[in-house]
C-alpha cells in the first residue's frame, strides 16, 4: 500500500507505549496495532486527530505517502488482464 503509518516512529521519539497511547486516545491496544501495522484500510479523522493530540504532532508525521514498487504495479496489471 502506498500510505505509510509512523506512528512506531513517534511512539519512540515520545517514549510511550502502545497501551499507554491507545489509553489516551480512547481507542483498543488491538485497533491501535491494526492501524500501527499498516494493516487498517481507513482512519477517521476524529481517531486522526486525537492521535495527533496525544502525540503532539501533525498528521503528515504519522502517514507519508510512498509510490508504489514499479514493479508491484506491473504486477497489478497483469492480473487485472487475467
Amino acid at each position: 500500500m502506498p500510505i505509510t503509518v509512523d506512528i512506531d516512529v513517534m511512539l519512540a521519539r515520545r517514549k510511550m507505549s502502545v497501551g499507554e497511547l491507545a489509553e489516551r486516545v480512547g481507542i483498543t491496544p488491538a485497533n491501535l496495532a491494526v492501524l500501527k501495522n499498516g494493516r487498517a484500510k481507513a482512519v477517521r479523522f476524529a481517531t486522526l486527530a486525537a492521535l495527533c493530540e496525544a502525540l503532539a504532532c501533525q498528521p503528515g508525521d504519522l502517514l507519508r505517502w510512498e509510490p508504489e514498487d514499479a514493479e508491484d504495479a506491473e504486477d497489478a496489471e497483469d492480473a487485472e488482464g487475467c
